[in-house]
Protein backbone atom coordinates (compact mmCIF):
# COMPACT_ATOMS: atom_id res chain seq x y z
CA UNK A 1 0.00 0.00 0.00
CA UNK A 2 1.30 3.48 -0.84
CA UNK A 3 2.39 5.85 1.91
CA UNK A 4 0.97 9.37 1.99
CA UNK A 5 3.96 11.07 0.39
CA UNK A 6 3.71 8.80 -2.67
CA UNK A 7 0.04 9.51 -3.42
CA UNK A 8 -0.58 11.47 -6.62
CA UNK A 9 -3.94 13.23 -6.87
CA UNK A 10 -5.45 16.33 -8.43
CA UNK A 11 -8.34 18.43 -7.20
CA UNK A 12 -11.47 19.58 -9.01
CA UNK A 13 -13.61 21.76 -6.76
CA UNK A 14 -14.46 19.49 -3.85
CA UNK A 15 -13.45 16.30 -5.64
CA UNK A 16 -10.19 14.42 -5.24
CA UNK A 17 -9.04 12.49 -8.31
CA UNK A 18 -6.17 9.99 -8.17
CA UNK A 19 -3.73 10.28 -11.07
CA UNK A 20 -3.92 6.75 -12.37
CA UNK A 21 -1.33 5.66 -14.91
CA UNK A 22 -2.10 4.22 -18.34
CA UNK A 23 -1.12 0.55 -18.03
CA UNK A 24 -0.66 0.36 -21.83
CA UNK A 25 1.82 3.28 -21.96
CA UNK A 26 5.20 1.92 -23.23
CA UNK A 27 7.06 4.29 -20.86
CA UNK A 28 5.47 2.86 -17.72
CA UNK A 29 5.71 -0.68 -19.00
CA UNK A 30 9.44 -0.21 -19.54
CA UNK A 31 9.87 1.29 -16.05
CA UNK A 32 7.93 -1.62 -14.52
CA UNK A 33 10.02 -4.19 -16.39
CA UNK A 34 13.31 -2.57 -15.28
CA UNK A 35 12.22 -2.42 -11.64
CA UNK A 36 11.05 -6.02 -11.72
CA UNK A 37 14.37 -7.13 -13.22
CA UNK A 38 16.19 -5.25 -10.47
CA UNK A 39 14.25 -6.88 -7.63
CA UNK A 40 14.68 -10.29 -9.20
CA UNK A 41 18.47 -9.81 -9.19
CA UNK A 42 18.98 -8.60 -5.61
CA UNK A 43 18.44 -11.78 -3.62
CA UNK A 44 20.75 -11.86 -0.60
CA UNK A 45 21.48 -8.12 -0.53
CA UNK A 46 20.76 -5.97 2.51
CA UNK A 47 17.78 -3.67 2.73
CA UNK A 48 20.13 -0.66 2.66
CA UNK A 49 21.81 -1.97 -0.49
CA UNK A 50 18.43 -2.52 -2.12
CA UNK A 51 17.35 1.03 -1.28
CA UNK A 52 20.57 2.38 -2.78
CA UNK A 53 20.07 0.37 -5.97
CA UNK A 54 16.50 1.66 -6.30
CA UNK A 55 17.67 5.22 -5.72
CA UNK A 56 20.27 4.87 -8.47
CA UNK A 57 17.69 3.34 -10.83
CA UNK A 58 15.09 6.07 -10.24
CA UNK A 59 17.54 8.99 -10.45
CA UNK A 60 16.17 12.54 -10.67
CA UNK A 61 13.29 11.80 -13.02
CA UNK A 62 10.55 14.47 -12.49
CA UNK A 63 7.93 11.70 -12.42
CA UNK A 64 9.83 9.80 -9.74
CA UNK A 65 6.78 9.60 -7.47
CA UNK A 66 5.40 6.95 -9.80
CA UNK A 67 8.75 5.14 -9.81
CA UNK A 68 8.88 5.27 -6.01
CA UNK A 69 5.31 4.05 -5.79
CA UNK A 70 6.03 1.08 -8.05
CA UNK A 71 9.16 0.32 -6.02
CA UNK A 72 7.14 0.50 -2.79
CA UNK A 73 4.68 -2.09 -4.11
CA UNK A 74 7.58 -4.38 -5.01
CA UNK A 75 9.28 -3.84 -1.64
CA UNK A 76 6.07 -4.92 0.08
CA UNK A 77 6.44 -8.24 -1.76
CA UNK A 78 9.92 -8.82 -0.34
CA UNK A 79 10.74 -10.93 2.69
CA UNK A 80 13.78 -9.97 4.77
CA UNK A 81 15.47 -11.77 7.62
CA UNK A 82 18.31 -11.22 10.09
CA UNK A 83 21.42 -13.06 8.90
CA UNK A 84 23.55 -14.00 11.87
CA UNK A 85 25.04 -17.14 13.42
CA UNK A 86 24.40 -15.76 16.90
CA UNK A 87 21.69 -13.47 18.35
CA UNK A 88 22.83 -9.87 17.57
CA UNK A 89 21.53 -8.50 20.88
CA UNK A 90 23.66 -11.02 22.78
CA UNK A 91 26.72 -10.18 20.66
CA UNK A 92 26.25 -6.47 21.37
CA UNK A 93 25.95 -7.08 25.10
CA UNK A 94 29.26 -8.98 25.18
CA UNK A 95 31.03 -6.46 22.93
CA UNK A 96 29.80 -3.40 24.83
CA UNK A 97 30.74 -4.91 28.21
CA UNK A 98 34.19 -5.85 26.88
CA UNK A 99 34.62 -2.37 25.41
CA UNK A 100 33.65 -0.76 28.73
CA UNK A 101 36.26 -2.83 30.54
CA UNK A 102 38.89 -1.94 27.95
CA UNK A 103 38.28 1.79 28.27
CA UNK A 104 39.94 2.07 31.66
CA UNK A 105 41.58 5.42 32.47
CA UNK A 106 45.01 5.59 30.91
CA UNK A 107 44.49 2.43 28.79
CA UNK A 108 44.56 2.55 24.99
CA UNK A 109 41.42 1.18 23.36
CA UNK A 110 41.75 -1.16 20.39
CA UNK A 111 38.53 -2.26 18.68
CA UNK A 112 40.00 -5.35 17.00
CA UNK A 113 41.30 -6.60 20.35
CA UNK A 114 37.84 -6.26 21.89
CA UNK A 115 36.21 -8.07 18.96
CA UNK A 116 38.78 -10.86 19.19
CA UNK A 117 38.20 -11.24 22.93
CA UNK A 118 34.45 -11.70 22.42
CA UNK A 119 35.02 -14.05 19.47
CA UNK A 120 37.17 -16.36 21.56
CA UNK A 121 34.67 -16.27 24.42
CA UNK A 122 31.76 -17.26 22.14
CA UNK A 123 33.84 -19.62 19.98
CA UNK A 124 33.19 -17.54 16.86
CA UNK A 125 35.45 -15.84 14.34
CA UNK A 126 36.21 -12.12 14.41
CA UNK A 127 34.33 -11.79 11.10
CA UNK A 128 31.24 -13.45 12.55
CA UNK A 129 31.23 -11.03 15.48
CA UNK A 130 31.65 -8.03 13.18
CA UNK A 131 28.90 -9.21 10.84
CA UNK A 132 26.44 -10.05 13.63
CA UNK A 133 27.01 -6.93 15.75
CA UNK A 134 24.24 -4.89 14.06
CA UNK A 135 22.71 -7.56 11.82
CA UNK A 136 19.22 -6.99 13.24
CA UNK A 137 19.10 -3.33 12.25
CA UNK A 138 16.53 -2.73 9.52
CA UNK A 139 19.11 -1.67 6.95
CA UNK A 140 21.18 -4.81 7.51
CA UNK A 141 18.35 -7.30 7.06
CA UNK A 142 18.85 -9.55 4.03
CA UNK A 143 16.42 -10.13 1.18
CA UNK A 144 15.58 -13.85 1.14
CA UNK A 145 12.45 -13.94 -1.03
CA UNK A 146 10.72 -11.76 -3.62
CA UNK A 147 7.15 -12.60 -4.68
CA UNK A 148 7.38 -12.02 -8.42
CA UNK A 149 4.66 -10.53 -10.59
CA UNK A 150 4.11 -9.47 -14.20
CA UNK A 151 4.31 -5.97 -15.66
CA UNK A 152 0.52 -5.84 -16.04
CA UNK A 153 -0.01 -6.94 -12.45
CA UNK A 154 2.39 -4.31 -11.13
CA UNK A 155 0.85 -1.41 -13.08
CA UNK A 156 -2.71 -2.39 -12.19
CA UNK A 157 -1.67 -2.87 -8.56
CA UNK A 158 -0.27 0.68 -8.54
CA UNK A 159 -3.60 2.17 -9.65
CA UNK A 160 -5.51 0.19 -7.01
CA UNK A 161 -2.99 1.31 -4.36
CA UNK A 162 -3.71 4.95 -5.26
CA UNK A 163 -7.43 4.44 -4.69
CA UNK A 164 -6.75 2.59 -1.44
CA UNK A 165 -4.62 5.48 -0.17
CA UNK A 166 -7.61 7.81 -0.62
CA UNK A 167 -9.98 5.37 1.11
CA UNK A 168 -7.61 5.37 4.11
CA UNK A 169 -8.61 8.98 4.74
CA UNK A 170 -12.36 8.50 4.51
CA UNK A 171 -15.08 9.21 7.01
CA UNK A 172 -17.70 7.08 5.22
CA UNK A 173 -18.23 5.16 2.01
CA UNK A 174 -21.27 4.18 -0.01
CA UNK A 175 -20.95 1.43 -2.61
CA UNK A 176 -23.79 0.58 -5.00
CA UNK A 177 -23.56 -2.93 -6.45
CA UNK A 178 -25.79 -3.65 -9.46
CA UNK A 179 -26.98 -6.85 -11.09
CA UNK A 180 -24.65 -9.32 -9.38
CA UNK A 181 -25.39 -12.97 -8.72
CA UNK A 182 -26.28 -14.23 -5.22
CA UNK A 183 -22.84 -15.90 -5.13
CA UNK A 184 -21.14 -12.52 -5.60
CA UNK A 185 -23.19 -10.92 -2.83
CA UNK A 186 -22.31 -13.80 -0.52
CA UNK A 187 -18.66 -13.27 -1.38
CA UNK A 188 -18.89 -9.55 -0.55
CA UNK A 189 -20.55 -10.37 2.76
CA UNK A 190 -17.77 -12.84 3.58
CA UNK A 191 -15.15 -10.23 2.69
CA UNK A 192 -16.85 -7.70 4.97
CA UNK A 193 -16.83 -10.30 7.71
CA UNK A 194 -13.20 -11.22 7.05
CA UNK A 195 -12.11 -7.57 7.32
CA UNK A 196 -14.41 -6.97 10.33
CA UNK A 197 -15.92 -3.82 8.86
CA UNK A 198 -18.86 -1.81 10.13
CA UNK A 199 -21.36 -1.97 7.27
CA UNK A 200 -25.07 -1.59 6.55
CA UNK A 201 -26.09 -3.81 3.61
CA UNK A 202 -29.34 -2.37 2.20
CA UNK A 203 -31.53 -3.45 -0.73
CA UNK A 204 -31.70 -0.83 -3.52
CA UNK A 205 -33.58 -2.87 -6.16
CA UNK A 206 -34.37 -6.45 -7.27
CA UNK A 207 -30.68 -7.30 -7.80
CA UNK A 208 -29.09 -4.14 -6.44
CA UNK A 209 -27.69 -3.44 -2.98
CA UNK A 210 -25.97 -0.50 -1.32
CA UNK A 211 -23.16 -0.96 1.17
CA UNK A 212 -22.72 1.89 3.62
CA UNK A 213 -19.43 1.60 5.47
CA UNK A 214 -17.91 3.70 8.21
CA UNK A 215 -14.53 5.14 7.32
CA UNK A 216 -11.54 5.10 9.69
CA UNK A 217 -11.74 8.84 10.39
CA UNK A 218 -15.28 8.44 11.73
CA UNK A 219 -14.14 6.25 14.63
CA UNK A 220 -12.83 7.16 18.05
CA UNK A 221 -10.31 4.32 18.22
CA UNK A 222 -8.68 1.57 16.12
CA UNK A 223 -8.45 4.15 13.32
CA UNK A 224 -5.24 2.99 11.63
CA UNK A 225 -6.03 -0.71 11.82
CA UNK A 226 -9.60 -0.20 10.66
CA UNK A 227 -8.40 2.02 7.79
CA UNK A 228 -6.06 -0.69 6.53
CA UNK A 229 -8.91 -3.22 6.72
CA UNK A 230 -11.21 -0.91 4.76
CA UNK A 231 -8.58 -0.26 2.10
CA UNK A 232 -7.94 -4.01 1.87
CA UNK A 233 -11.65 -4.55 1.20
CA UNK A 234 -11.64 -2.30 -1.89
CA UNK A 235 -10.26 -4.98 -4.28
CA UNK A 236 -13.27 -7.15 -3.47
CA UNK A 237 -15.54 -4.35 -4.73
CA UNK A 238 -13.45 -4.17 -7.91
CA UNK A 239 -14.42 -7.77 -8.70
CA UNK A 240 -18.00 -6.64 -9.30
CA UNK A 241 -19.03 -6.04 -12.90
CA UNK A 242 -20.98 -2.84 -12.15
CA UNK A 243 -20.46 -0.68 -9.08
CA UNK A 244 -20.30 2.95 -8.00
CA UNK A 245 -18.37 4.07 -4.93
CA UNK A 246 -18.65 7.47 -3.25
CA UNK A 247 -16.38 8.31 -0.33
CA UNK A 248 -16.29 11.33 1.93
CA UNK A 249 -12.67 12.01 2.82
CA UNK A 250 -10.67 14.51 4.81
CA UNK A 251 -7.58 15.54 2.89
CA UNK A 252 -4.33 17.29 3.70
CA UNK A 253 -2.94 18.72 6.90
CA UNK A 254 -6.12 20.76 7.42
CA UNK A 255 -8.31 17.71 6.68
CA UNK A 256 -10.50 19.54 4.20
CA UNK A 257 -13.70 17.75 3.22
CA UNK A 258 -13.47 16.18 -0.24
CA UNK A 259 -15.35 13.57 -2.26
CA UNK A 260 -13.87 10.59 -4.06
CA UNK A 261 -15.71 8.74 -6.83
CA UNK A 262 -14.84 5.35 -8.26
CA UNK A 263 -16.79 3.08 -10.60
CA UNK A 264 -16.33 0.09 -12.87
CA UNK A 265 -15.70 2.52 -15.76
CA UNK A 266 -12.36 3.57 -14.20
CA UNK A 267 -10.90 0.22 -15.23
CA UNK A 268 -9.17 -0.68 -11.96
CA UNK A 269 -8.42 -4.38 -11.75
CA UNK A 270 -8.60 -6.39 -8.54
CA UNK A 271 -5.57 -8.41 -7.50
CA UNK A 272 -7.14 -10.51 -4.73
CA UNK A 273 -7.95 -14.19 -5.27
CA UNK A 274 -11.41 -15.61 -4.73
CA UNK A 275 -11.32 -17.11 -1.24
CA UNK A 276 -14.75 -18.70 -1.64
CA UNK A 277 -16.05 -19.96 1.68
CA UNK A 278 -12.93 -19.05 3.67
CA UNK A 279 -13.58 -18.67 7.40
CA UNK A 280 -11.27 -16.45 9.51
CA UNK A 281 -9.01 -18.44 11.83
CA UNK A 282 -10.50 -17.09 15.05
CA UNK A 283 -14.01 -18.09 13.97
CA UNK A 284 -12.93 -21.61 12.96
CA UNK A 285 -11.15 -22.00 16.31
CA UNK A 286 -14.32 -20.97 18.14
CA UNK A 287 -16.35 -23.50 16.13
CA UNK A 288 -13.90 -26.28 17.02
CA UNK A 289 -14.02 -25.34 20.71
CA UNK A 290 -17.83 -25.19 20.66
CA UNK A 291 -18.14 -28.61 19.04
CA UNK A 292 -15.72 -30.09 21.55
CA UNK A 293 -17.20 -28.59 24.72
CA UNK A 294 -20.95 -28.36 24.08
CA UNK A 295 -22.83 -31.66 23.97
CA UNK A 296 -26.44 -30.67 23.23
CA UNK A 297 -25.81 -28.31 20.31
CA UNK A 298 -24.11 -28.68 16.94
CA UNK A 299 -22.44 -25.82 15.08
CA UNK A 300 -21.92 -25.35 11.34
CA UNK A 301 -20.80 -22.41 9.17
CA UNK A 302 -23.78 -20.58 7.69
CA UNK A 303 -23.09 -19.28 4.18
CA UNK A 304 -26.62 -18.53 2.95
CA UNK A 305 -28.00 -15.02 2.69
CA UNK A 306 -30.77 -14.12 5.12
CA UNK A 307 -33.07 -11.72 3.26
CA UNK A 308 -34.53 -9.01 5.46
CA UNK A 309 -37.13 -6.44 4.50
CA UNK A 310 -34.50 -3.73 4.12
CA UNK A 311 -31.34 -5.67 3.25
CA UNK A 312 -29.27 -8.78 3.84
CA UNK A 313 -27.76 -10.51 6.83
CA UNK A 314 -25.10 -13.22 6.68
CA UNK A 315 -24.60 -14.93 10.04
CA UNK A 316 -21.40 -16.80 10.79
CA UNK A 317 -22.87 -20.00 12.20
CA UNK A 318 -26.04 -22.04 12.52
CA UNK A 319 -26.47 -23.59 15.97
CA UNK A 320 -28.78 -26.62 16.05
CA UNK A 321 -30.33 -27.88 19.28
CA UNK A 322 -30.13 -31.66 19.04
CA UNK A 323 -33.16 -32.42 21.21
CA UNK A 324 -35.58 -30.14 19.33
CA UNK A 325 -33.91 -29.58 15.97
CA UNK A 326 -34.43 -25.83 16.32
CA UNK A 327 -31.86 -23.40 14.89
CA UNK A 328 -30.27 -20.21 16.17
CA UNK A 329 -28.11 -18.11 13.85
CA UNK A 330 -24.99 -16.55 15.36
CA UNK A 331 -22.97 -13.58 14.13
CA UNK A 332 -19.73 -12.54 15.81
CA UNK A 333 -19.30 -8.89 14.86
CA UNK A 334 -15.95 -7.40 13.88
CA UNK A 335 -15.31 -3.71 14.59
CA UNK A 336 -18.43 -2.31 16.22
CA UNK A 337 -20.04 0.66 17.93
CA UNK A 338 -22.92 0.53 20.36
CA UNK A 339 -25.29 2.32 17.96
CA UNK A 340 -24.51 -0.04 15.07
CA UNK A 341 -24.74 -3.18 17.22
CA UNK A 342 -28.09 -2.03 18.60
CA UNK A 343 -29.39 -1.20 15.12
CA UNK A 344 -28.52 -4.68 13.84
CA UNK A 345 -30.05 -6.24 16.94
CA UNK A 346 -33.34 -4.36 16.53
CA UNK A 347 -33.59 -5.26 12.82
CA UNK A 348 -33.11 -8.95 13.57
CA UNK A 349 -35.40 -8.85 16.58
CA UNK A 350 -38.24 -7.61 14.35
CA UNK A 351 -37.76 -10.23 11.64
CA UNK A 352 -36.06 -13.22 13.31
CA UNK A 353 -37.33 -13.28 16.89
CA UNK A 354 -35.88 -16.17 18.86
CA UNK A 355 -33.67 -17.25 15.96
CA UNK A 356 -30.53 -15.14 16.23
CA UNK A 357 -27.64 -14.17 18.49
CA UNK A 358 -25.06 -11.38 18.24
CA UNK A 359 -21.67 -11.40 19.96
CA UNK A 360 -19.15 -8.55 20.19
CA UNK A 361 -15.52 -8.47 21.32
CA UNK A 362 -14.26 -5.75 23.65
CA UNK A 363 -11.03 -5.51 21.64
CA UNK A 364 -12.95 -4.41 18.52
CA UNK A 365 -15.06 -1.76 20.22
CA UNK A 366 -14.49 1.61 18.51
CA UNK A 367 -16.61 3.74 20.85
CA UNK A 368 -14.89 6.43 22.90
CA UNK A 369 -16.26 4.80 26.04
CA UNK A 370 -15.45 1.14 26.65
CA UNK A 371 -18.40 0.80 29.06
CA UNK A 372 -21.14 1.12 26.46
CA UNK A 373 -24.33 -0.57 27.62
CA UNK A 374 -25.80 -3.14 25.26
CA UNK A 375 -29.17 -4.85 25.03
CA UNK A 376 -29.30 -8.14 26.96
CA UNK A 377 -29.55 -10.02 23.66
CA UNK A 378 -25.99 -9.06 22.66
CA UNK A 379 -23.25 -11.18 24.18
CA UNK A 380 -20.13 -9.17 25.02
CA UNK A 381 -16.87 -11.09 25.49
CA UNK A 382 -13.24 -10.13 26.10
CA UNK A 383 -11.17 -11.99 23.48
CA UNK A 384 -12.87 -15.29 22.57
CA UNK A 385 -16.56 -16.24 22.91
CA UNK A 386 -17.11 -18.86 25.62
CA UNK A 387 -18.86 -21.92 24.10
CA UNK A 388 -20.87 -22.67 27.25
CA UNK A 389 -22.12 -19.08 27.45
CA UNK A 390 -23.08 -19.06 23.78
CA UNK A 391 -24.96 -22.35 24.24
CA UNK A 392 -26.76 -21.01 27.31
CA UNK A 393 -27.89 -17.89 25.49
CA UNK A 394 -28.95 -19.91 22.43
CA UNK A 395 -31.06 -22.12 24.72
CA UNK A 396 -32.71 -19.00 26.11
CA UNK A 397 -33.62 -17.95 22.56
CA UNK A 398 -35.54 -21.15 21.85
CA UNK A 399 -36.96 -21.49 25.38
CA UNK A 400 -35.00 -24.63 26.16
CA UNK A 401 -34.12 -23.38 29.67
Amino acid sequence: MLSGKLVRVRHSRNRIIPQYIDVTNPLWRDVAERLLALYRSLSGCSRAELEEEIKDAIGDNPTQLVHQGLAKILEDRCEFEVESDHPPEEIREHVFLAAARARRPGAAFDRSTTINEVAQKLNLSDEQIDQALFADLKGEQRLIRFEDMTVDQLLHRYNVALAQAVVLRSTRLSVSIMGESPARYRQLCRALKFHRLICDFARAGPDNYTLRLDGPLSLFSATQKYGVQLASFLPWVLQCRRFELVAEVRWGAQRKEKEFFLSFTDGLRSHVPDYGSYIPKDLSQFAESFQKNVADWTIAPETELVHLADGLWVPDFKLTHQATGRHVFLEILGFWRRTDAEKTYQRLRRELPGRFMLAVSEQFNTDESTEAELPPGIYRFKRTPLPDEVARRAAEQIGAI
